[in-house]
């Protein structure tokens, strides 16, 4: 039996919830197709400040570093909105990204048939929707120096290189390969020297993939062209901070932010978890959304544990529970039954474990 540890970080707010239900689903998955999962626990963000007065302490990195892969919760506390930076819970998930390397985050973003109607755009736009955002996740605004803040005025550097564009661009034209053969490659090259930089760079590498068709386009384009014709799009491409908002715009596709898993990858072990905050004014309730903390455990067991099989499990199970009525309160519709964070996470898990095993399975 192949041996597999993880590191947990469950976080802030609801983080600790929705990644106790992924946890059950990923040792459920990892048992069938024959994995002994060792999985650890550590504190990250405001929990982490409370407990050892860091956000991302040593024993946390330590144990990220030892891992094969990190499955997060949600980090973020508003009670530490003006405290000073190397204290602020958001200061320790840049931190976790630099130290594992992980630049480039895939987003997936699917409409589950389902839920079609739990978006505010026309069904007929949300036909066909299957897209992925390639987000650039260690350079941009987020880690430019230098940076700092006076009473007077206010400074952030945006800044990438050749190479890290040139990486992130690879690893998107190579997914695109796998889907459609599109990419779409966003920036602001009409006023940014740095996005004229980013535009010369994804051409270049275009020029390795030609089996794969470019479009550029202006982020303020992108973000209408999201709503307006999401089906057009295949593989969107771009760097950290639009990728962030974009990503999380592609949120009305789907109904909720709750749906959406996340993969960030480099050379070293990757990082999972839902694109959503720690939604501290929900957290305790028991009635945060699991399904995109699930989700990412499929996406941990795709790349991080390259364990396809049951990485479709996992998608087919949450695809069977949404069709029989698994429903938090943020996709819920009229009439609908919603049911609790725990509920939906047991519903989920249940199909998981009818499923048959793979031939050859364990």
């Amino acid at each position: 039996m192949r041996d597999a540890t993880i590191a947990v970080l469950a976080g802030d707010g609801i983080g600790p919830e929705v990644t106790t239900q992924a946890e059950r689903v990923l040792r459920a998955a990892a048992e069938r197709a024959g994995i002994a999962l060792a999985l650890h626990h550590y504190p990250i963000g405001a929990s982490a400040v409370a407990a050892v007065g860091s956000p991302f302490p040593a024993e946390t990195r330590a144990g990220v570093l030892a891992a094969d892969a990190v499955l997060l919760g949600a980090v973020g506390d508003p009670s530490l909105d003006q405290a000073p930076r190397e204290l602020k819970p958001e200061t320790g998930l840049l931190a976790l990204r630099a130290a594992l390397g992980v630049f480039a985050n895939l987003r997936p973003v699917s409409i589950h048939p389902a839920l079609v109607d739990r978006s505010p755009l026309r069904r007929e736009r949300l036909s066909g929707v299957d897209l992925l955002i390639v987000r650039e996740l260690t350079g941009g605004l987020y880690y430019g120096e230098p940076r700092g803040k006076t009473a007077l005025e206010a400074v952030n550097t945006l800044r990438y290189s050749v190479a890290e564009v040139e990486r992130v661009a690879r690893v998107a034209f190579e997914s695109a390969r796998r889907r459609r053969r599109r990419v779409t490659s966003v920036d602001k090259a009409n006023v940014l020297e740095v996005s004229q930089l980013w535009r010369d760079t994804v051409t270049r590498v275009a020029r390795d993939y030609p089996d794969v068709h470019l479009e550029h386009l202006y982020v303020d384009y992108a973000a209408m062209r999201l709503v307006a014709e999401p089906a057009t799009l295949d593989v969107v491409l771009t760097e950290n901070m639009f990728g962030d908002i974009l990503s999380d715009e592609a949120a009305v596709l789907v109904g909720s932010l709750g749906m959406l898993p996340s993969a960030s990858l480099g050379a070293g072990p990757g990082l999972f978890e839902p694109i959503h905050g720690s939604a501290p004014g929900i957290a305790g309730h028991g009635v945060a959304n699991p399904i995109g903390a699930i989700a990412s455990v499929g996406m941990l067991l795709r790349y991080g544990l390259k364990l396809p099989e049951a990485a479709d499990a996992v998608d087919e199970a949450i695809r069977a529970a949404l069709d029989a009525g698994a429903r938090t309160k943020d996709i819920a519709g009229p009439g609908e039954r919603v049911l609790g964070t725990a509920e939906v996470g047991e519903q989920v898990l249940g199909f998981l474990e009818r499923r048959p095993l793979a031939v050859g399975a364990p």
